[in-house]
């Protein structure tokens, strides 16, 4: 079920709500029904094959939101990625100087090359001007951290031409892709393609 804009003659205050089988019905804007269909992630950003495909492609990474703070995720990824990866990696932050020995840059227009992947830690209010910024940069595809969402901004960085992963850690995906995670999420600290007997 997805909530549509109410049709010309419909009660104000309700919501008009498709449903899947193609009938629609109005309910109250405010009742529980209308705010939970509201708040379903009805987007589908990339599969697991195209995720691998956009990673496997990549050859740099910027992350907005980095932080020199080692208790930040960001940080946390950072370092795998300098170490884990090929990726040639920018930290973005206008309010460090450096990170994990690396130059910080202020902002996307000021890295050496434009990115192939801009990893986004910031909260999910921030992320429709942070896709203005990588439109801007011409960065092709935004990743936006886990435990971030906003559909409304990945729908908007589609209509900009952007490739948008939403609500996913690039360091659990590349691990995983790349061997380095059992299926519990726990680092095996070996790469195999053979299965475990239980």
């Amino acid at each position: 079920m997805t909530l549509t804009d109410s049709p010309a003659g419909s009660t104000a205050g309700t919501e008009e709500v498709q449903l899947v089988n193609g009938l629609s019905c109005s309910l109250p804007a405010d009742s529980p029904l209308a705010k939970l269909l509201k708040s379903q992630r009805t987007w589908v950003g990339p599969d697991a094959k195209e995720r691998l495909k956009i990673l496997r492609a990549a050859k740099s990474v910027a992350i907005v939101g980095a932080s020199a703070n080692p208790s930040r995720s960001s940080y946390f990824v950072g370092t795998y990625l300098q170490q884990s990866s090929d990726y040639r990696v920018y930290f973005v932050n206008p309010n460090a100087d450096t990170i994990l020995g690396q130059k910080a840059y202020p902002d996307l227009g000021s890295l050496p090359e434009v990115p192939d992947i801009v990893d986004v830690f910031r909260k999910a209010s921030d992320i429709p001007a942070v896709i203005d910024e990588v439109v801007a940069a011409g960065a092709p595809t935004v990743w936006v951290q886990l435990g971030i969402w906003n559909q409304e901004a990945a729908e908007y960085g589609e209509s900009k031409g952007l490739t948008v992963v939403m609500d996913r850690c690039i360091k659990i995906e590349h691990a995983r892709f790349h061997g380095g995670l059992h299926l519990l999420g726990f680092d095996t600290g070996q790469i195999t393609a053979r299965k475990t007997i239980r």
